[in-house]
């Protein structure tokens, strides 16, 4: 029987810290080691902020620095108001290109890699960017989730 607690399959790291102007510019999240994982799912919470819009593309990444990355196919799925409903959006997939943020405040959005995507074993990091391109402060902030391929009790990190 497979282990079906949440912390056991899942393990959370933050990726971005929330922040008043969370998307100002272009921004990153740290760089996940992803080798022991199936999927990386990046959440992010956006709480006050009315007309900032970003796009989000998912990087592999060959290291901790990265030295090269390269931006790969995602899924997503956004709660947009979430304040006033939990009815997700379908699920959606995404070209290496990434996509376009709705501006509006009290959204969640679930951005899915499968670790396939990032390509050889020398891409086992991957992380999420977002290009700012409305100009507009967000408070908002970014945990990641990683689907690990073996359920455990305790998680090696995962911070790059």
């Amino acid at each position: 029987m497979a282990n079906k607690h949440f912390m056991s399959n899942f393990f959370a790291v933050t990726g971005i810290d929330p922040v008043a102007d969370c998307f100002d510019g272009t921004k990153s999240t740290d760089v996940i080691n992803a080798s022991n994982a199936h999927a990386v799912h990046f959440v992010v919470h956006q709480g006050v902020g009315a007309t900032g819009t970003r796009t989000y593309t998912v990087e592999a990444c060959d290291d901790t620095t990265p030295s090269n990355t390269t931006a790969v196919p995602f899924t997503y799925q956004q709660v947009l108001a979430s304040g006033t409903t939990d009815v997700p959006a379908a699920l959606v997939r995404a070209t290496a290109a990434g996509y376009t943020s709705t501006a509006g405040s009290g959204q969640v959005h679930v951005i899915s890699v499968d670790c396939d995507q990032l390509g050889n074993s020398e891409r086992k990091f991957v992380r999420l960017t977002a290009v700012e391109v409305t100009n507009s402060p967000v408070l908002a902030g970014i945990t990641v989730y990683l689907e690990v391929a073996r359920p455990r009790n305790i998680h090696a990190t995962a911070i790059a």
